[in-house]
């Protein structure tokens, strides 16, 4: 039956694809499915409160991308860390995911900052912030990922402070971590990073730190949304780091790869994704990359609706698409994100999604897109 969008009448698919779970791990990439984080919706809070999260919810969904091989990068970006998911709320995810990850033995990697600082801090107060999570995230089994911080980007007087608070924690990590490059499109308050406005003196400086302490370093992950400057950056590791693409836009042929080289994957679009993503990498071990091309290039143009400017948004789509998929039974975000993004935008991701076979009950989706049009009044 016909539905009425905002861009016009849309006939929704009616079989979803077969995507059944299979927990055997991927072969030929490490991928990371970046998870979002489904809120409490009967919480009686404002947006200025502290996070109330659907703790039961927020892990099934972790269970369902362990199930399919993939591994959850835990507690970044796209968990809303520092737009609505403060530091005791990321503590808290970080505990209870990695313990879950234990009991089904699910890979997890789990982001390290500095948001429990709330003002201005020093250099000190900004590695004593960053060592308080390592120290957690080391405790609970998981893997680090030494995200961006905010507070060390407004303290750094130049290239210098970066090397040597970044020096100053890698020495204490007890395992290789990852280092995490996220740009200004999905923090503006990270414009600068590493001690330079001019991606080039930037990149040197990034590079420079791995290569200081390259047993240190599992691997990067740029997300720069510049598929040109990972390549370049990927050609300069050491032998042994890996990269890890954060690139939504162009991530099929970044995990493809060329005669010189791979990236592997810790993406957030990889959250509505998951499923295709893990059967297309399946794909990609058999050594067909014709057929992994054709298996993921269709969903790009849905990633680069969702990761559209104001990039840092796009976690309001990914919440969306899990609602719509039936992962959880509202579509409330912390923080009250779900308001980040007009019924224009939502829509067109519900068309882009179900002409992918995304979601798992394609009448389910629809029924809800149906009740979000009548509640926003563009019902027809």
């Amino acid at each position: 039956m016909t539905i009425h969008l905002p861009q016009g009448p849309y006939e929704p698919r009616a079989i979803p694809l077969d995507l059944a779970p299979s927990g055997a791990p991927l072969a030929s990439r490490t991928v990371f499915s970046a998870a979002h984080v489904v809120a409490d919706p009967g919480a009686d809070i404002s947006p200025d409160d502290p996070a109330a999260v659907d703790w039961d919810a927020t892990l099934a969904f972790r269970r369902h991308l362990w199930s399919h091989g993939l591994g959850v990068a835990e507690a970044m970006d796209t968990a809303q860390r520092g737009m609505g998911l403060d530091w005791a709320g990321a503590a808290e995810l970080i505990r209870r995911s990695a313990a879950e990850a234990k009991s089904v033995g699910g890979r997890i990697a789990c982001g390290v900052g500095t948001d429990q600082l709330t003002g201005p801090a020093s250099l000190p107060e900004v590695r004593a912030a960053y060592e308080e999570q390592l120290g957690l995230v080391e405790e609970s089994g998981a893997q680090a990922i030494l995200m961006a911080s905010r507070a060390l980007a407004a303290a750094a007087n130049g290239p210098e402070d970066y090397l040597e608070t970044y020096a100053h924690l890698l020495r204490q990590a007890t395992e290789p971590v990852v280092l995490h490059w996220l740009g200004p499109m999905f923090d503006p308050a990270l414009e600068g990073y590493w001690g330079s406005t001019d991606l080039d003196a930037a990149t040197d400086t990034f590079l420079k730190v791995i290569a200081e302490h390259p047993d240190k370093v599992d691997g990067i992950k740029i997300s720069l949304l510049d598929a040109e400057r990972e390549i370049d950056v990927r050609r300069r590791l050491p032998g042994g780091v890996r990269c890890y693409t954060g690139d939504d836009f162009n991530y099929p042929e970044l995990i493809a790869g060329d005669d010189r080289g791979f990236s592997h994957a810790l993406l957030g679009i990889f959250d509505p994704l998951g499923p295709l993503a893990a059967h297309a990498v399946r794909v990609l071990d058999t050594g067909d990359v014709d057929g992994f091309r054709a298996v993921l290039d269709p969903t790009v143009e849905l990633s680069r609706h969702l990761f559209k400017a104001p990039t840092r948004f796009y976690k309001t789509g990914v919440v969306f698409l899990a609602w719509l998929a039936g992962h959880q039974d509202h579509f409330t975000m912390v923080g009250g994100l779900q308001s980040a993004r007009s019924l224009p935008h939502l829509a067109k991701a519900y068309e882009l999604a179900d002409r992918l076979g995304l979601f798992p009950d394609p009448q389910l989706a629809e029924s809800r897109m149906r009740a979000l049009l009548t509640v926003h009044g563009g019902s027809r």
